[in-house]
């Protein structure tokens, strides 16, 4: 044999242990995995339900690119295990296969089906140590479906396997498929790249009709298991709701814009929502209140009267015409008229306090004349 040919033959060899993964020879490790971290308030679970599915079969004892199948397999449960957030689902690991050192049966439940804890299920993977026997993924898939039985919702099934020795099983995926409909939903993930393997989870992954077939090299990086939880097992949230902007009071003013919280019921307040005697508006320069304010005074009387513990400052205001110390004096004796008119109705004086601020909180322009008759004011604040 020639050289020319020799190189030849070696690289045939090389890609076949590539394609079918049976190169007998030490692991050569997998990438460093760091699990991308979803912020848990801003997606939330589409699916009620999940159940992963591991091929613990002699098969996956094999090689592949260096790697046992098997350690390829755990490692994709255990990245997807920390990659997929706690988000109050129900979840199971369930295996197929096993060496007899770790089960005697076709198939056994792990993990599950209990509310989702990463811990709780890396610990139960940890249990799965040893690959052997033979494939009855079909069994796997039957025991799967009487696991959901009592459950409701939308469910996941991941199937991480090498799709080797199953051309029967996929009876039992249909029947599974069958009995819970649009609620069930396979995702195979295949481990190795053999012909067999791929044609048999391609089956599998039509007849969940959700998704096609993945490939186990295309998850072991965090940005492409990221995109495969998401992909599966999230739906961004809902943006919560605005809060709608309450009216404590029940004044009509709502409390971002209310200056004055707390009156009480029946009060008749301005825009800002401070009980104000609207017909109490005095002419310029006079602290005598005009006789069409009596109903509006009578009716604050009634609500001072039913509420006993209630006291009220009683807040005079001037426009902007005259001197400082004057309007402040002009404003104190208005707030004293409508303190004398309630107490001669029977209101404590000390449930009356009474304060002049002048014209230094006008509630309108003191530029025009109607302006400065809404100047002319007494407030009224409950305390």
């Amino acid at each position: 044999m020639n050289k020319k040919r020799l190189v030849q033959t070696m690289l045939t060899i090389t890609a076949f242990l590539f394609l079918f993964g049976c190169a007998a020879k030490e692991p050569v490790g997998l990438p460093s995995f760091s699990a991308k971290q979803f912020d848990a308030s801003m997606y939330q679970s589409k699916v009620d339900n999940f159940v992963i599915i591991l091929d613990a079969s002699s098969s996956m004892e094999d090689d592949c690119m260096g790697n046992p199948k098997f350690m390829v397999a755990k490692a994709i449960v255990e990245n997807m295990n920390m990659t997929i957030p706690e988000l109050g689902q129900t979840a199971g690991l369930r295996t197929f296969g096993h060496a007899d050192s770790i089960s005697e049966n076709e198939t056994e439940l792990f993990y599950g089906m209990e509310n989702y804890n990463t811990a709780a299920l890396a610990e139960k993977l940890g249990m799965v140590s040893k690959a052997g026997g033979y494939s009855p993924l079909g069994s796997a898939m039957t025991a799967m479906g009487t696991d959901l039985e009592s459950l409701s919702g939308k469910t996941a099934v991941i199937i991480v396997s090498d799709g080797l020795d199953m051309e029967a099983d996929t009876a039992q995926a249909k029947a599974v498929k069958e009995q819970y409909g649009d609620a069930i939903c396979f995702y195979p993930i295949q481990v190795g790249v053999a012909e067999e393997g791929t044609a048999f989870l391609s089956e599998v992954a039509d007849i969940g009709g959700c998704a096609g077939l993945v490939n186990a090299n295309d998850l072991l990086s965090a940005d492409g298991m990221a995109a495969f939880v998401e992909k599966v097992f999230l739906q961004k949230a809902d943006a919560p709701p605005a809060p709608t902007p309450m009216d404590s009071d029940g004044d009509g003013v709502l409390d971002p814009d209310d200056q004055c919280p707390g009156t009480p019921a029946g009060a008749k307040v301005n825009a800002v929502g401070c009980w104000v005697l609207d017909n109490v508006l005095f002419d310029f320069d006079k602290d005598v209140i005009k006789p069409g304010a009596f109903a509006q005074l009578d009716a604050i009387y009634e609500i001072l009267e039913k509420n006993p513990a209630m006291s009220v400052e009683l807040q005079g205001h001037t426009d902007n015409i005259g001197s400082k110390k004057y309007n402040m004096d002009l404003s104190q004796r208005r707030a004293n008229s409508v303190a004398k008119y309630l107490m001669d109705k029977g209101i404590a004086r000390d449930r009356l306090a009474t304060t002049g601020f002048g014209f230094d909180k006008p509630v309108a322009l003191n530029s025009t004349d109607f302006g400065r008759s809404l100047n002319r004011r007494v407030e009224i604040h409950p305390y």
